[in-house]
């Protein structure tokens, strides 16, 4: 029972639950300081980011040595490939029952969260992007030169980014989950918006974990292993997802859960994890293709062509790329192709943000959890090609 009650999922869930409590009772005063507290906490997961970025991926290309090119070229095809057959999943799945569903267009009565007390900004060393590019670049340059010292310094840095994750990052995660619930409940989200979109939120929630059955079937295939020895350690990861609302916020403790599976190689979740979780958005691209698809029918009376659909897809797993891993970064990033390709109008638009940002914590826990698969076939693909193991 102590291992249960000490274990990182029980301490998330509780956090879920007591912040939804605290949230329907708590006054303004007191919500200061929780928006104050989520705020800081905020900042502190954030600045971490990019450094977990690199001292996971670029020490994990290095480790590859002369594989390193060939790795990342197939981490990268997979992941375009998982996010493109999602999209087209929901497409199909919108065509399909989209025409039959029958859901309201406004949202009143939200309650206004209280300002921040005050300000601790604590920016990023750099962007996320900029850190996932300098990964890979400085990882495959490394190898490249054989370069022995800077080879070793990251190694190093390594270790001290894990002491980082380990110390302070999953400590403070059921804090920040627990402020983040608190103040959905406070402002009313939970009570009053999710009614409003329940029937698409269930629908979308159903094609996440399709599309989640299809990628571990495909890893489990490929492997030749039970897919399930890698699912089974991402529970963790799944509600911290649900909680934060962002693939690099849950990094450390999807690192730390992949870890413990049997099946991957330890160089390959150290390379693919940090990897994925920038690129690999499947659930999050699911989410986006059916939403728009049904906000085109309730706003302008139908669903968009198929060949603007089609379009919509093959361009959106290519604008996913640049999202930057925080709350709505995928749906922000592609603002050009909704108003560009399906001329979404203001009203179109923030109906979208608003009803993706309603679900975007399922989504986020389909791009985690989808991680684990992706990086199953990379661990397949080593040990059939004969890659060396390399010590993490």
């Amino acid at each position: 029972m102590k291992k249960i009650v000490e274990s990182l999922p029980f301490k998330l869930f509780l956090g879920v639950c007591l912040g939804i409590v605290v949230g329907l009772i708590a006054n303004e005063g007191f919500m200061n300081l929780v928006v104050t507290a989520k705020y800081v906490l905020g900042q502190v997961i954030t600045f971490c980011v990019p450094l977990i970025i690199i001292g996971f991926i670029a020490p994990s290309i290095t480790k590859l040595g002369s594989n390193a090119s060939k790795m990342l070229g197939l981490a990268i095809v997979i992941a375009y490939a998982s996010s493109i057959g999602a999209a087209l999943f929901s497409m199909a799945s919108g065509y399909a029952l989209i025409p039959g569903l029958s859901i309201a267009d406004s949202v009143e009565g939200l309650k206004e969260l209280p300002a921040v007390v005050f300000e601790l900004s604590i920016p990023q060393i750099m962007p996320v992007m900029s850190a996932l590019v300098l990964s890979m670049f400085l990882g495959l340059a490394a190898v490249w030169t054989k370069a022995v010292t800077i080879t070793k310094v990251l190694d190093e840095f390594q270790q001290i980014v894990l002491a980082i994750v380990s110390k302070i990052i999953i400590p403070l995660l059921p804090f920040f989950i627990g402020f983040t619930f608190c103040s959905l409940a406070y402002e009313g989200t939970i009570t009053k918006q999710l009614p409003v979109f329940l029937k698409v939120v269930i629908i979308v929630m159903a094609g996440h974990y399709i599309w989640l059955a299809v990628l571990y079937g495909l890893a489990g295939a490929y492997s030749g292993t039970n897919p399930i020895k890698v699912l089974k350690h991402y529970g963790a990861a799944y509600i911290t997802a649900v909680g934060t609302m962002s693939s690099a916020a849950t990094l450390a403790v999807a690192l730390k859960g992949a870890r413990k599976a049997e099946t991957l190689r330890k160089d390959m979740v150290d390379f693919g994890i940090p990897l994925f979780a920038n690129i690999h958005l499947c659930g999050s691209v699911l989410t986006e293709v059916f939403f728009v698809m049904t906000i085109n029918k309730m706003l302008y009376g139908s669903i968009p062509s198929l060949g603007r659909m089609v379009l919509f897809c093959l361009l959106l797993g290519v604008f996913a790329i640049g999202a930057p891993g925080v709350p709505g970064g995928t749906v922000m990033a592609s603002l050009g192709l909704i108003t560009g390709v399906l001329g979404f109008d203001d009203t179109g638009t923030a109906l979208m943000l608003t009803i993706f940002a309603l679900q975007d914590s399922f989504g986020t826990a389909c791009n985690v959890t989808g991680d684990g698969a992706l990086t199953l076939m990379l661990t397949a693909y080593a040990d059939k090609h004969q890659v060396e193991t390399q010590e993490t």
